[in-house]
């Protein structure tokens, strides 16, 4: 049972659909806590495949797939050839000098899970990294088209989700708002079903993406719509310093530098992540609030605030676009030096940030650079170089503005509309066509119903006479039953009496005999007068003696009949309660043996107890079950007993080599509603016409004068009718007898 359950884990595992409700939006950190927690290898596959699907590519991910290619290697549950893959493209990664073998490495895996149906958004997200730092657009912009088309045929939703998220990426890095909102707005309609805090992540993104193209009121609405959702205090790491970042811009462009202000501070006191995530942070905060001061007349700090940005910078080695947006560090140099009047500095920032961007093809910042160049150059009367940054400047923003929206909205946001209008157009339709079915269905039911009752009044009618029948039917039952019960009692009763008759008759016959001969001895010794001898009176009165042992012991013979009757008649009127069945048997063995020795000095046996430590308490009727233990037990050491006597009067050895052995047996069997007693012995056993007849009143082996016949009668009668259970025996000549109890546990 336990592999089929292993077995279904991984088949949820590792199947083609992952369940999408709450899996992506586990907290990365909680789980790590967890692992070290599972103390089954298959719970701790099952948390470590979870942390690779969160965070693919980070720091912790190569020991993590370590552990899993070890765990899985034992128990053999997933195919470990996309893991293979991706742990060999991540050791390429972290060498820093072979990107382009770890993006081809990578991309290999990412076959490999396709081949499995396993989503893996996280880690076609993550990438992109590869392609920005080869600088190999083109590429990225076919890879993800490629994928996109692939993924849509299969419904991967996931990572339909992820190609549009890095589409998204790859357009604002163009300059091309329309298309960098109609791929993140498309990713967040997708992710709002199974990743809540990623679907904030890209209102935060449009939002800031709106701001940038001039937009403010979009700008303004998305980022409030991000905010104002719960999910927006889980989001965290990189994430959230895009955020406040992008507010503290919105803000400074809204000029409100002091909110603006607040809003870098928040990334700048912020704490978690590991300390290369935290000092990345820190740089872009640097750098925007340097900006911020700038722009409230406070040169000196923000010259101190840039330093420390360079020099995390240059010890990062921070490439001129990340997760947490562009790193603008040259730019802000420029409107420092600016500030400065520090002409050549400034213009030498201005022409650095103007190459950088075109070398990484940033081309949503090229136009802002080369406005810069034009008006620094312009300010300074130096047209040359103006008209030339001018012409660059004019060719570019043609070539953008082809491709962008007049009105600064996205088209996604028209095609959002229009799809709206269809769906609540094409529900008014559905909802009329409804409307006609429900009518011509309400007609039908309306004849159906009067159909319905007219059949119902016929069978009504055929039913109440059938009914009538019945009744009668039914009273003629019950008289014959009640005869034949009565019948039955009359009958059990007859034969019950005729026991009764013929074992009392017994006893009665003895002592009327042995009256009537006392009787004739006393008449003999009083009629001889005086001259009987002295010894004649002695044997007379020895034979009186003996006369009125045997009257005494057939009187209490008869006795015990009626004594046996009348417990009988009294057994089952208890109420079960709670009892220690495994003391009750042992208690039962133990008196069983002593009455006997009391009886016979000479007698020993071997009693053996073996009883069931989980047995717990049992509801029995204990006065009852006691006598019915007391009584097997009885009957066993009788049996043993005269095993043990047949052997000596045979010969000599057979005593020496035979033990009398009695045993007690109690045991709940597993899996079973009951408890189960066992009274075995290595006695004479008994033949198969015996065996037939032991539960039958007055029914006894026993030598005449040593047993009602009651006994294991009403044993049978309580264990059966007083506890709802069973009592059988099995038992061979010559070898012993076994008599098992079952009751309700």
């Amino acid at each position: 049972m336990r592999w089929i359950f292993t077995v279904l884990i991984f088949w949820a595992m590792g199947g083609p659909v992952v369940a999408r409700q709450h899996y992506w939006e586990a907290d990365y950190d909680s789980l790590t806590r967890v692992l070290p927690q599972q103390t089954s290898d298959t719970a701790r596959l099952r948390v470590v495949q979870h942390l690779l699907d969160l965070h693919p590519t980070n720091v912790q991910a190569l020991p993590l797939l370590d552990q899993l290619l070890r765990l899985n290697k034992q128990l053999q549950v997933l195919d470990a050839a996309p893991y293979r893959h991706l742990r060999n493209g991540l050791v390429l990664w972290q060498q820093g000098n072979a990107d382009a073998a770890a993006l081809d490495t990578i991309k290999v895996a990412v076959t490999e899970f396709d081949r499995l149906g396993r989503p893996i958004p996280w880690l076609l997200i993550d990438l992109v990294t590869l392609y920005n730092r080869l600088n190999q657009m083109d590429a990225r912009k076919r890879y993800y088209e490629e994928k996109l088309a692939y993924y849509r045929l299969r419904r991967a939703t996931e990572n339909v989700a992820a190609c549009y998220v890095s589409e998204g990426g790859y357009y604002r890095r163009m300059g091309d708002y329309n298309r960098t909102l109609n791929s993140v707005l498309r990713a967040a309609d997708l992710v709002r079903a199974y990743d809540r805090p990623l679907y904030v992540r890209e209102l935060l993104v449009a939002g800031d993406v709106y701001a940038d193209w001039g937009n403010r009121a979009k700008a303004v609405q998305y980022l409030g719509q991000a905010l104002r959702l719960p999910e927006f205090r889980r989001i965290q790491g990189l994430e959230r310093v895009f955020t406040f970042l992008a507010l503290s811009r919105l803000y400074a462009e809204g000029d409100h530098p002091t909110t603006a202000l607040h809003m870098v501070d928040s990334v700048l006191t912020a704490r978690g992540g590991d300390a290369a995530e935290r000092k990345l942070s820190q740089a872009y905060a640097l750098v925007q609030k340097g900006r911020v001061l700038l722009q409230m007349q406070r040169v000196g700090p923000a010259g101190q605030l840039l330093e420390r940005a360079q020099q995390l910078g240059d010890s990062l080695r921070i490439p001129m676009s990340g997760r947490p947006g562009e790193f603008e560090l040259d730019a802000a140099w420029a409107w420092y030096y600016t500030a400065r009047h520090d002409d050549a500095r400034a213009e030498s920032h201005w022409l650095l940030a103007y190459r950088k961007a075109t070398a990484a093809r940033i081309e949503r910042l090229r136009p802002e650079y080369l406005k810069q160049l034009i008006a620094f150059y312009d300010a300074r009367n130096r047209p040359a170089e103006a008209q030339r940054y001018s012409r660059a400047y004019i060719a570019l923003t043609d070539t953008l503005n082809a491709a962008q929206n007049t009105f600064h909205v996205a088209q996604y946001e028209s095609e959002r509309m229009e799809q709206a209008q269809n769906a609540q157009i094409a529900s008014l339709q559905q909802a009329q066509a409804v409307q006609a079915v429900r009518l011509r269905l309400g007609q039908w039911l309306l004849l159906g119903a009067l159909l319905t009752v007219l059949v119902v009044s016929c069978l009504g009618a055929f039913i109440y006479r059938q009914l009538q029948v019945n009744r009668r039917t039914l009273a003629q039952l019950r008289q014959t039953q009640n005869q034949l019960v009565q019948a039955e009692k009359m009958a059990f009763l007859g034969e019950l009496t005729a026991g009764i008759a013929h074992e009392l008759q017994n006893p009665l016959t003895f002592m009327k005999n042995f009256a009537e001969v006392s009787t004739d001895l006393v008449e003999g010794m009083n009629g001889d007068g005086d001259g009987q001898a002295p010894a004649l009176e002695t044997e007379i009165l020895a034979g009186l003696k003996q006369n009125l042992q045997q009257i005494s012991q057939h009187g209490q013979r008869a006795s015990s009949i009626i004594k046996d009757m009348l417990e009988h008649s009294r057994s089952g009127t208890g109420q079960p309660v709670p009892s220690d069945l495994n003391a009750l048997a042992a208690d039962s063995l133990s008196l069983a043996y002593q009455g006997l020795r009391a009886t016979d000095k000479d007698f020993y046996a071997t009693l053996s107890k073996e009883l069931d430590p989980r047995l717990g308490p049992v509801a029995l009727v204990t006065q009852d079950m006691g006598r019915v233990l007391l009584n097997l037990c009885t009957n066993a050491l009788h049996a043993v007993r005269q095993r043990q006597r047949d052997l000596a009067q045979q010969g000599t050895s057979g005593p020496a080599s035979y033990q009398p052995t009695v045993t007690v047996r109690t045991r709940r069997p597993t899996d079973s509603p009951v408890v189960e007693i066992l009274v075995s012995d290595n006695g004479t056993g008994m033949p198969a016409q015996v065996r037939e007849k032991i539960f039958q009143p007055f029914f006894t082996t026993k030598p005449p004068g040593e047993g009602t016949g009651l006994g294991l009668s009403l044993s049978y009668d309580i264990v059966t009718k007083g506890h709802g259970g069973t009592l059988t025996v099995e038992t061979r000549e010559g070898e012993g007898t076994e008599f098992l109890i079952t009751l309700p546990a």
